[in-house]
């Protein structure tokens, strides 16, 4: 039953988002501009990693595409919430961590498609990884976003207005973004702040997925990232279907 109901709820929200093909582009052109604009001023520039800084920068603007677009998922909660459909879903027997997973899946399936499209323009332009760490980046995007999809929707479920999400969102996301090294190696900055970073868990992604854009997937830091990746979505899914199941209560 509960695959049955998560597919039920998946196919839902796909749906909808296969309707407005111009937010699916829009959600990439963010990290596209980045791409343009910020990439070539990294040109043969010491980054302190190995690789391109087409290496270094796109696995950064990946985690930043499923950073910014699954801390935001909740505002659908939100608008739902206003016109009702939250409360006939509850109405349903439909299992409540079903009624969570077929959100995040949606979401997950949407930035995985957005990924691609930002690594299709990146090689366009001179990025230059091998397959399988291509493919290990898409996998982390997908665990970033299924984890901070879920933790959004519960927060949305909590508060009642946008004027309240939005900042509480915009607090945790600017933060992550400048303490996990997305734009630039950590190893850059002075030590203090490349110690603090340690305490921000999107680092380790973010490590994980540039070692894999040179080819490096047997290292310490694919270890720390994929238990943190693991472990971040298994917290945030047991968060989110506990709010989930109250409010259904």
């Amino acid at each position: 039953m509960l695959l049955h109901d998560t597919a039920l709820i998946f196919g839902r929200y796909a749906r909808q988002t296969l309707r407005s093909r111009f937010a699916m582009l829009f959600g990439v052109l963010m990290p596209l501009l980045y791409l343009l604009f910020f990439g070539p001023l990294l040109t043969d520039l010491p980054l302190g990693s190995r690789g391109s800084s087409w290496q270094v920068l796109v696995p950064g603007l990946l985690l930043q595409l499923g950073l910014f677009g699954a801390a935001f998922a909740g505002f659908t909660i939100i608008m739902e919430q206003g016109q009702g459909v939250v409360e006939r879903m509850r109405v349903t027997p439909v299992s409540r961590l079903a009624l969570l997973l077929g959100r995040v899946l949606r979401d997950a399936a949407l930035f995985v498609f957005q990924a691609v499209l930002l690594v299709l323009a990146a090689v366009a332009i001179g990025l230059r990884a091998p397959l399988a760490g291509v493919l290990i980046g898409f996998a982390f995007v997908a665990l970033l976003t299924v984890s901070l999809a879920s933790l959004s929707y519960a927060l949305a479920m909590k508060v009642r207005t946008p004027q309240e999400f939005g900042p509480a969102v915009n607090a945790l996301t600017m933060p992550s973004m400048l303490l996990s090294g997305l734009m630039l190696p950590m190893t850059l900055a002075p030590g203090w702040l490349d110690v603090l970073s340690h305490f921000m868990p999107f680092r380790y992604l973010v490590d994980a997925v540039r070692d894999a854009y040179v080819g490096s997937y047997a290292t310490a830091h694919m270890l720390y990232g994929a238990l943190v990746a693991l472990g971040f979505a298994g917290l945030a899914v047991t968060v989110g279907t506990r709010v989930f199941r109250k409010a259904g209560a």
